[in-house]
């Protein structure tokens, strides 16, 4: 069976019989910029897939929503079957699961984090930089630590919204920050393993137009 017939099985609709209420999003349009001290802690278990399952395809599809009606509240299980129906072609399904999960949980639940940081990309990658843009935003907001994940995010993200002067800050930022890794752009690929090539080419842009115009602080 194929994923998208698996998603329309009638298990799935019982998977999402509960109503599901989500909280409302942060504007995407107040101004986002680096605070002053430019200095980003490592955030490595936001900033990780949420992998309550291994495998792919339709065997994964199958397990997960076998484990969702096992129990209703599996909330890595519901995640982790969110971003497999956004990134295969089921962005509303997946805003659907993902807004089940974050009913579910608070702020001070181990996965709390790690889901808004996913959502984020998911929503990113399916062309909603607005959406993505209020997930990071909703994320930050719960921490006062400043992560390292945020700097290169925020760039790539506000450059694609047309905030090319917020998007230039936060690379500088990352510059100031770590100098040897964000200058050029030659170590891309080995430091952004997991974006795609054209969120580096994104990245790139933005770290062009830094080159040509940096801020005075960077």
């Amino acid at each position: 069976m194929q994923l998208r017939s698996l998603f329309s099985a009638v298990a799935l609709a019982a998977v999402l019989a509960v109503a599901t209420t989500t909280a409302a999003a942060q504007t995407a349009s107040a101004p986002l910029v680096p605070d002053s001290e430019f200095y980003f802690d490592e955030d490595s278990r936001t900033s990780q897939a949420v992998v309550a399952i291994e495998g792919s395809g339709d065997p994964l599809v199958q397990q997960l929503l076998q484990a969702i009606q096992r129990d209703p509240r599996a909330t890595a299980e519901t995640a982790q079957l969110a971003h497999v129906a956004m990134a295969g072609g089921r962005p509303d399904l997946g805003r659907e699961l993902y807004g089940r999960v974050l009913a579910q949980i608070d702020t001070n639940h181990g996965l709390y984090r790690s889901v808004l940081w996913n959502y984020g990309w998911d929503l990113y990658r399916t062309g909603d930089h607005a959406a993505a843009l209020d997930q990071w935003r909703t994320l930050v907001s719960t921490r006062n630590v400043d992560a390292s994940w945020m700097p290169t995010t925020f760039a790539v993200v506000l450059w694609q919204l047309g905030r090319n002067e917020e998007a230039v800050q936060w690379y500088a930022a990352a510059v100031r920050t770590e100098p040897a890794k964000w200058r050029d752009a030659d170590q891309y690929e080995t430091l952004l393993p997991d974006w795609r090539a054209e969120e580096r080419a994104t990245l790139a842009e933005v770290r062009q137009a830094w080159a040509e115009a940096p801020p005075e602080w960077g």
